[in-house]
């Protein structure tokens, strides 16, 4: 390797490790385990500064043995070590390189999850620093000790205090003259100030670091500085400049001929292109850093992160080539948290292989987890073969060390396969040789003192026990797991664990092995899994990239399988109590989906009970479980009502799929009607006497999965369309809902419009015409065409508080944040920068968005969960209510439910759902738009007062 390769390959673990002054923030290997597979963020590193002159050659070597133990992932072994050299360095009263030592022995304490001794040891190194007199050396060391507690601050859910912290450490690297100090500090800014919820702030920070960057020459250090703002862009959701910067980081390492920098540059982009949802990219990438690395650990990230893609696209030969090169290399690697890690994620990725294998053959070895098959046979439970991890566990481990002793009992998978499947082919991928994958890594995060590697290890060995319904044993370890991961306080590990008890109590009960004694534990444990996902939403979505796509798999189901288990089938008298936790779940799951689509916690408001909301509203919530559909409804100063129909997921989807199709403008009402009357007799019969008695005007839903792309103003009760009885109006959540009625004062609106052809968007021609009417009836600022830019839609929001933004321009929802965007003049107006636009007016004015009309945007083609992409608009954009459309209609038709809409506004007493409702009955009523294409698609979210 060259001399300049070496300097880059140091300056990668300039973020993650001091060496005597530079303080660890992450190594390259992977340092938080996801569950599942994880697309491995590899976070780049800044140059050494000057080190501090030690005091004494013990000292050193001791300084030295920790930090090459933290590299390599021996977090107790470091944490030894760095204790020995402190206590040499306070021997001696060198306090300046004492507080040093103390600021690593922190973050190693924090990779164990040992919060307390952490915080300790970083407040000691504060204190210490405190007693030196001022200077170049101390304030180098000052500043890295700051970088260390904003770390543990932000681990600990402490944001505004960790967004202090590092905001000393920029001013003491500045003080210096540390240019990469100032940098990574910046960087850590930006994280404190997302999980904050300050996203124009953010967008400033990350701009001073690309500028800081920017201006240096090329070299390995830019090339590793542009590397670490690259990562940090993904992991802000910024895409496309994470892959614009990363490519510079490439280039100038190609350039120079840094072949770990070329590396870790296309593993980045790999994950990048993962994120971006451009799977065969992705690919591409990681081989191109298969090809180029040097290093087996990359290595194996890379082919990890392969073989999770091969099997998401489903190639299934590739998948098990590459599998069978990856089970090759565990044995040259050396025991650390990597390896464990690197183990997990293999056994990840086996298991979805084995399944997958034993399908094909006829095995049927489903499981009780979310992706399970319900029409295959579920082979008998395996017998036990003995007590402990001996050479008896798996019947083929006499050739491995044994572990130290765990009291859990082994399985022969392979000599007790069931009958049925021994006339055919067994599969070569079976839970033996997964779990012999995990029982390795049990035994060796035991020798490393890794409490965190040992949990996911336990956990994962016990599902494989849960694929087989060994259902004793699978609780056991899965209760072990639980434990430890308690013990080191990590809820994002104890939340999985918590699922997998909840999971396995509630399949003993299905299957009559338990009593309905065991009911109360296992909501318990999917209450207290929700509690700890509750708890880390911030640090879920700001740390834990994978999430973004394990949503559905991870965390998705268990707000659904506590549902279905609140609310059983068969249990005809659902207590009050049940009802009002399973409305608060549902309410919680649709806030983690926006969670999920911003990669961020959303913002939220003080949740309000719908009466003290409003007592002629209805709040109906239903909710789509893999053998039924369950609703629950909320009337003012009533008990909560319930019901459901026993049908499929399968069934309600194929439903609404011809739901939606049936909106086509040359549908007829015949293939219409009828998918609309089923929609309401699900949805709304059983409960439309007690909303006539209750003289209910306005029906709210909150709704879920593939029913936010169905409008329910067509739902229809044989007579009459639902438009027609009440006002309709959807709400993302009412934990997020404002519930204040629009301010009766003269309604002033900006208005930015799109009439002509851009970006491959065909023009608007009624556009003009909508804005003109508008303009009649209201004041009304306007932007048009060439003038509507993003930079003027900035320019007139932060000049005058309009309480009313109305968007006519193309535009679309998707499921994918990147995806959701309305198109201007200039450039398409992503989501998050409309967001950043109309949050910074509220900043300043503290005055809310009453408004925000988009009158001519559309949904995703092929996107089943693309109206997910509305209610992002309208928590983002802080608008109290949002108007949009769930497909682009008729410019004139558009233009005409505009025009009343407002004209209804400006009435006393009238609400906006109300206004909405008057709107679309004016086109109802006229023959040419009386088709729901024309009148359905406008929904009102969020504030409907």
């Amino acid at each position: 390797m060259s001399a300049t390769g070496k300097r880059f390959k140091r300056f990668l673990k300039y973020l993650g490790l001091v060496g005597l002054t530079t303080v660890l923030t992450v190594a390259l290997a992977w340092q938080d385990f996801p569950s599942r597979m994880r697309i491995s963020a590899v976070n780049a590193a800044i140059p050494d500064t000057p080190v501090v002159q030690v005091s004494t050659p013990n000292a050193a070597e001791w300084v030295q043995v920790g930090k090459k133990r933290y590299q390599s992932g021996e977090f107790a072994a470091a944490v030894t070590a760095w204790q020995q050299a402190a206590d040499l360095f306070a021997s001696l009263g060198d306090s300046r390189n004492q507080a040093m030592v103390l600021s690593n022995l922190a973050l190693a304490y924090q990779q164990l999850g040992q919060w307390t001794p952490a915080n300790q040891v970083i407040e000691k190194s504060l204190h210490l620093l405190q007693t030196e007199n001022d200077s170049r050396d101390r304030t180098t060391v000052l500043a890295q000790a700051l970088n260390t507690q904003g770390k543990l601050q932000l681990a600990q859910g402490q944001p505004e205090q960790a967004l202090k912290t590092w905001e000393a450490a920029t001013e003491a690297y500045q003080q210096v003259g540390d240019e990469t100090g100032v940098v990574r500090s910046l960087m850590n800014q930006a994280q404190a100030l997302r999980v904050l919820g300050f996203y124009p702030r953010v967008r400033a920070t990350l701009a001073q670091v690309n500028q800081r960057l920017q201006n240096q020459p090329d070299s390995a250090i830019k090339a590793a500085g542009l590397l670490s703002f690259g990562d940090t862009l993904r992991l802000v959701g910024d895409l496309e400049e994470s892959e614009t910067v990363l490519q510079k980081s490439l280039t100038i390492a190609q350039e120079l001929d840094l072949s770990t920098g070329i590396t870790v540059a296309f593993l980045s982009l790999g994950n990048t292109a993962y994120s971006q949802g451009k799977l065969k990219a992705a690919i591409e990438f990681y081989q191109s850093a298969i090809a180029s690395s040097v290093s087996p650990t990359t290595t194996l990230q890379a082919q990890l992160n392969q073989l999770r893609l091969f099997i998401e696209l489903e190639n299934w030969a590739d998948a098990k080539t590459l599998a069978q090169t990856i089970e090759s290399k565990f044995a040259n690697l050396p025991p650390n948290r990597s390896t464990i890690y690197a183990r997990i994620n293999f056994s990840q990725s086996l298991l979805k292989l084995w399944r997958q294998e034993a399908a094909i053959v006829g095995a049927g070895l489903t499981s009780n987890l979310p992706e399970e098959t319900a029409n295959v046979a579920k082979p008998a439970p395996f017998p036990i073969v003995g007590v402990g991890l001996t050479n008896k566990f798996l019947g083929k481990t006499a050739n491995v060390a044994k572990p130290a002793p765990f009291p859990i009992v082994g399985a022969d998978f392979t000599n007790n396969l069931p009958d049925k499947i021994a006339n055919v082919t067994k599969p070569a991928l079976n839970p033996q040789t997964v779990a012999q994958i995990l029982i390795t890594g049990i035994q060796q995060a035991k020798e490393l003192g890794d409490q965190r590697a040992e949990s996911y290890s336990l956990g994962y060995l016990g599902q494989i026990y849960e694929y087989i319904q060994q259902w004793s044993d699978a609780k056991t370890l899965t209760e072990q797991a639980l434990l430890l991961a308690q013990s080191v306080n990590s809820p994002d590990i104890a939340y999985l664990w918590q699922w997998q008890l909840g999971r396995l109590l509630k399949a003993q009960i299905d299957r009559g092995i338990a009593d309905n004694s065991a009911y109360p534990s296992a909501v318990a444990a999917y209450q207290e899994a929700i509690h700890s996902l509750n708890s880390l939403r911030n640090d879920l979505v700001a740390t834990n990239l994978e999430l973004q796509f394990s949503f559905r798999e991870s965390v998705e189901p268990i707000y659904r399988q506590l549902v279905s288990l609140l609310l059983q089938p068969g249990n005809k008298a659902v207590s009050q109590e049940n009802l009002v936790q399973a409305r608060e779940v549902i309410e919680s799951l649709q806030l983690a989906e926006l969670d999920n689509f911003f990669r961020e916690a959303c913002l939220t408001a003080q949740p309000e009970p719908v009466d003290q909301i409003d007592a002629n509203a209805a709040v109906i919530y239903p909710i789509i479980l893999p053998d039924r559909l369950e609703v629950i409804v909320s009337i003012a100063n009533q008990p909560l009502r319930h019901y459901a129909t026993p049908l499929s997921q399968a069934e309600v989807e194929n439903v609404l799929n011809q739901t939606r199709r049936s909106l086509r403008r040359v549908a007829s009402d015949r293939e219409r009607l009828p998918l609309f009357k089923q929609l309401y007799d699900w949805l709304v019969q059983p409960i439309e006497t007690e909303l006539a008695e209750s003289e209910i005007k306005t029906l709210v839903f909150a709704l879920d999965g593939s029913l936010k792309s169905i409008p329910m103003a067509a739902l229809y009760d044989g007579e009459k369309y639902l438009i027609e009885k009440y006002s309709v109006a959807l709400t993302p959540s009412l934990q997020i809902l404002e519930p204040q009625p629009l301010s009766r004062t003269p309604i002033k609106v900006l208005v930015g419009g799109l009439s002509e052809a851009k970006q491959n968007f065909p023009p608007l021609p009624g556009v003009e015409s909508e804005i003109q009417q508008i303009q009649a009836e209201i004041p009304a600022q306007v932007l048009l065409n060439q003038q509507f830019t993003s930079a003027a839609l900035q320019q007139e929001i932060s000049a005058v508080p309009f309480p009313v933004v109305h968007l006519a321009t193309h535009g679309q929802f998707s499921s994918d944040a990147e995806d959701t965007f309305i198109l201007a003049w200039d450039n398409r107006v992503s989501v998050k920068q409309l967001g950043e636009v109309l949050q910074a007016r509220e900043e300043r004015e503290r005055q809310p968005l009453e408004l925000l009309v988009l009158s001519a945007c559309q949904t995703a083609a092929g996107d089943k969960r693309a109206a997910l992409g509305i209610a992002g608009v309208a928590v983002r954009s802080g608008a109290r209510s949002t108007l949009a459309t769930l497909w682009s209609v008729d410019d004139q038709s558009t233009a005409m439910l505009m025009v009343k809409f407002y004209q209804e506004l400006a009435q006393a007493n009238v609400t906006k759902a109300e206004a909405l409702r008057q709107a679309q009955l004016a086109l109802l009523q006229q023959s040419r738009f009386r088709h729901p294409y024309y009148w359905s698609p406008f929904v009102l979210l969020g504030n409907w007062l």
